[in-house]
């Protein structure tokens, strides 16, 4: 497999020397990825029976049982580009909904759907395919273990899980910039430059598992997910699969590719045999480089080189990777034009750009729009320092417009578009920020399962309205459809995991502190490791501190020893009828996964409206 990738390289290198490779043409094309939802707002695993019925090649599938791909014809840019890309989107959005409509489900469009929950991250919800059980085994074996989230916003994450499942919470809208072969260092170091203020302006993935982390989640979720590093190794500089790059392109795409062969490996053994490219070349014809292409689809740089075959000629394009899904079809198609705008009219005007900006400050960017978004400081050229808002208004957009206008796109698309991302930001309203002040008028409002579902469910009715995410009132827990359709809900969407909890010799007179100062009715008992070892009701400690002598005793001589426990993918009907065996002085519920105590569910969690 090697050899037939170095014999590649080879003859990509061949094709740019002799000039094979097609010129002066700007296409566009974009990859949508999408979440199926059940009518309440959680993850619909059915993208298998979807594609059973599916019969239109640009529908294909993704990682996991409840995400979708739609695969866009690439569109010469010019004249009404941006509109023509909109209505293909729209259309074949439409198509995904009537196949949805058959099981009572629909798609939402978003970069992490915050209804999205631990137990549908199961590698039973791994679509049936040889790559991705390749993928995820030879991840994991590189790893040597678990894959581990960790992420600090508002709220901080920390989870382990058994697969790179998680990178299944991601949805993007990938846009493809087909460039100059000659050009291409300008324009891939044009790109770089250009995708943080992008990002800033268009994260909408604040929300994962219910906790409020970076504005763009996606980019720590996805880096982490995929991550073939092991164990620190002193201080051995090793890169993650997922990363922005290491310095800037100074002559030829050639340069990624091998970076990339230097410090990765390959993950996925061909399906069938490979070319031989170089014969291919001896014979007249063009290759398509699988080799290179299958090592390709397992390193995910943000901004991805990307070679190709299209009407007998080969190109080179540029994928944005960075952009999330959503918040609309008019929405994405606006980060795009200000994308490619800002791209060209950076490689056009700015021929010195890597002498202007360190790369360093442009890694920097990248992570700040993605912690941060519109609320980010970012680093302009020769070391200026600009909030994202202000850098976008008055200079990015400028330079953007004079992108397209040289384009020759239509004058009322580019006001169309651009003038969408200059309203998002003056307003600062992008699907982040949108997300973050809906939980925030929710607060206290339902469960929080209520309010994760308020925002989907309201997501969803603005996306079929296709109004730019700058329009939207805060979401708004009445959206949410009630009982009769939440048969669905399990354990881990009502339990509390914040919990407050002793371990079985702490004295009686403390654990009634702790109930006192925290209006608590239960208190589950844990040893060291987390495991649960009984259950202690406020109406046994009052009845034990009546006793003389017992302020003292350990809350071991009057706990429940044997508490009923339940996972977190416990159906909420099961969990009700196991409340009901309990008595009234003990009607709590242990969650716990791994042995582990990781919940606690109370009567009033599971109450029928």
């Amino acid at each position: 497999m090697i050899t037939t990738l170095l014999r590649d390289l080879e003859a990509l290198a061949w094709m740019l020397e002799a000039g094979w490779m097609a010129s002066g043409i700007h296409r566009i094309g974009a990859e949508q990825e999408l979440f199926l939802v059940e009518p309440v707002g959680n993850p619909a695993p059915l993208a298998a029976q979807i594609l059973q019925q599916n019969t239109d090649a640009h529908l294909v599938a993704e990682l996991t049982r409840f995400n979708l791909e739609l695969n866009l014809d690439p569109i010469l840019l010019q004249h009404d580009a941006f509109c023509r890309l909109e209505n293909q989107l729209r259309r074949y959005l439409s198509y995904v909904q009537q196949l949805a409509q058959n099981y009572q489900i629909g798609y939402v469009l978003c970069g992490i759907l915050p209804t999205v929950h631990l137990s549908d991250l199961t590698v039973d919800n791994m679509m049936p395919l040889p790559r991705y059980r390749q993928l995820n085994e030879a991840i994991l074996r590189l790893r040597g273990g678990p894959v581990q989230l960790q992420i600090t916003g508002i709220d901080e994450l920390f989870v382990q899980l058994d697969s790179i499942m998680v990178e299944g919470c991601n949805a993007s809208f990938q846009v493809h910039l087909q460039v100059d072969p000659d050009a291409f260092a300008r324009f891939y170091n044009a790109a770089q430059v250009a995708v943080a203020p992008v990002l800033a302006a268009g994260a909408n993935a604040p929300v994962l598992f219910g906790k409020r982390l970076w504005h763009e989640t996606r980019i720590a979720v996805f880096r982490q997910a995929i991550d073939t590093r092991g164990g620190n190794l002193y201080l051995r500089e090793m890169s993650p699969r997922v990363h922005f790059g290491t310095d800037w392109v100074r002559e030829s795409v050639l340069e990624i590719y091998q970076e990339d062969l230097a410090r990765f490996r390959m993950l996925l053994a061909p399906e069938s045999p490979l070319e031989d490219a170089l014969q291919v070349l001896e014979q007249g014809g063009v290759p398509h480089l699988q080799a290179l292409r299958l090592f390709n689809s397992t390193v995910y740089r943000w901004n991805r080189a990307c070679y190709g075959v299209a009407g007998g000629r080969p190109h080179l394009r540029i994928e944005n990777r960075v952009l999330p899904s959503g918040p609309t079809p008019v929405d994405e198609v606006a980060n795009a034009a200000f994308w490619v705008g800002l791209v060209l009219e950076l490689a056009h005007r700015e021929p010195e750009l890597t002498r202007r900006i360190d790369f360093d400050e442009v890694r920097g960017n990248f992570i700040a729009a993605a912690r941060l978004g519109l609320g980010s400081q970012l680093t302009w050229l020769d070391g200026t320092r600009w909030p994202a808002p202000r850098l976008i208004l008055e200079e990015l957009l400028p330079l953007a417009r004079a992108g397209l206008q040289r384009l020759t796109i239509d004058p009322a698309d580019i006001t169309h578009y651009l003038g969408i991302i200059q309203e998002r930001v003056t307003s600062g309203q992008n699907g982040a920020e949108w997300q973050l002040r809906s939980l925030a008028a929710l607060k206290g409002q339902g469960s929080r399962a209520e309010r994760l579902e308020a925002l989907v469910l309201t997501m969803q009715a603005y996306q079929q309205e296709n109004r730019p995410v700058h329009t939207w009132e805060p979401a708004r827990l009445a959206i949410v459809r009630r009982r009769e359709a939440q048969g669905n809900r399990r354990v881990e969407h009502v339990m509390t995991t914040d919990l407050i909890t002793v371990q079985e010799n702490e004295p009686l007179l403390f654990v009634a502190a702790l109930m006192e100062w925290k209006q608590l009715h239960f208190v589950p008992v844990e040893d060291v490791r987390h495991r649960p070892v009984g259950l202690v009701s406020r109406e046994r400690v009052q009845q034990a501190l009546q006793q003389e002598g017992k302020a003292q005793q350990p809350v071991s001589t009057i706990m429940n020893p044997d508490p009923i426990t339940l996972t977190p993918e416990t159906s909420l009907e099961e969990a009700r009828r196991l409340l009901q065996t309990q008595a009234r002085s003990d009607r709590a519920l242990l969650v716990v996964h791994r042995e582990q105590l990781v919940g606690l569910v109370v009567e009033t969690d599971l109450t029928e409206e």
